[in-house]
């Protein structure tokens, strides 16, 4: 009885536990008023209810920037940087991914769902010229909108990993063997109606055709740079790669010169772009 109860707990409680927390990510409340400029905003996701700010210039609209933002996060976190772009003619839209903030949803997918949620937006905004800026997660479902969507002209992707299947091994607690993590994918996936290797930035990559720009701290152990250097590898359209020396995970937005850089290089593409 007892060999049995263990096999019981190894071969499904643990997995089932290791699913929830992979597809159930805390949510941080919302707290604040949304920036100078911004109005409170509702967009229809794949199923989801998104809560948002859309943030409009004073002036002619150049382009639209959608903020995306990390894991377990929401789009308060962006409030600081709204600012330095609508003064320069660009809208920007931030918006609570699925199962974040004040978003509906239950469960994350890592792009799956999400992509299908940002090209609902990105619909709703009426937006001809679309840049998207994102961090982590957000930077993950940002490349993968990106495919064949002739409206996205440039992505700039902080701290992306290449791959749900190979980013969440790696985070996976140790005690959980190989057999344990494959169960738990299979778990998640019935559970949330998606497909992990789906949810692939590096395979994105390969057909992307707009500018991208990545950037990732040289100290992030959370999601290795080398997950940046696969995406790279795999971009067939202009890219650049920007390590920021010293930066952990969720740290390479906060330099002042990382945010002059992306000032420079969206101003750039929008000087090229049509």
């Amino acid at each position: 009885m007892a060999v049995s109860t263990v096999t019981l707990a190894t071969s499904d409680v643990i997995p089932s536990v290791a699913a929830g927390a992979l597809l159930h990510p805390s949510r941080r409340p919302m707290t604040g008023a949304p920036p100078a400029g911004c109005a409170d905003v509702t967009y229809a996701g794949a199923g989801v209810t998104l809560r948002g700010w859309d943030c409009r210039p004073a002036g002619q609209r150049r382009a639209t920037l959608v903020f995306l933002h990390g894991i377990g996060d929401n789009r308060s976190s962006v409030s600081g940087a709204v600012g330095r772009f609508i003064a320069r003619g660009i809208e920007v839209i931030a918006y609570d991914s699925r199962a974040h903030g004040q978003s509906t949803g239950d469960a994350c997918t890592y792009g799956y769902w999400e992509k299908r949620d940002l090209r609902s937006v990105i619909d709703a905004a009426a937006a001809e010229r679309v840049v998207l800026v994102g961090t982590s997660l957000g930077a993950a479902v940002a490349l993968q909108e990106a495919v064949d969507d002739p409206r996205v002209i440039g992505i700039v992707a902080a701290e992306v990993f290449s791959d749900l299947r190979t980013v969440a091994r790696e985070r996976a607690p140790r005690f959980l063997t190989g057999g344990m993590i494959r169960r738990a994918f299979s778990i998640a996936e019935a559970r949330a109606a998606f497909r992990v290797d789906e949810a692939s930035p590096v395979e994105a990559a390969r057909r992307i055709t707009a500018p991208v720009l990545l950037i990732h701290g040289t100290r992030d152990t959370e999601t290795t740079p080398d997950h940046s250097e696969r995406v790279l590898a795999a971009l067939q359209a202009p890219k650049e790669l920007l390590l920021v020396d010293g930066a952990a995970h969720n740290q390479s937005l906060r330099p002042a010169a990382t945010w002059e850089r992306i000032d420079r290089w969206i101003d750039n593409l929008l000087n090229r772009a049509p």
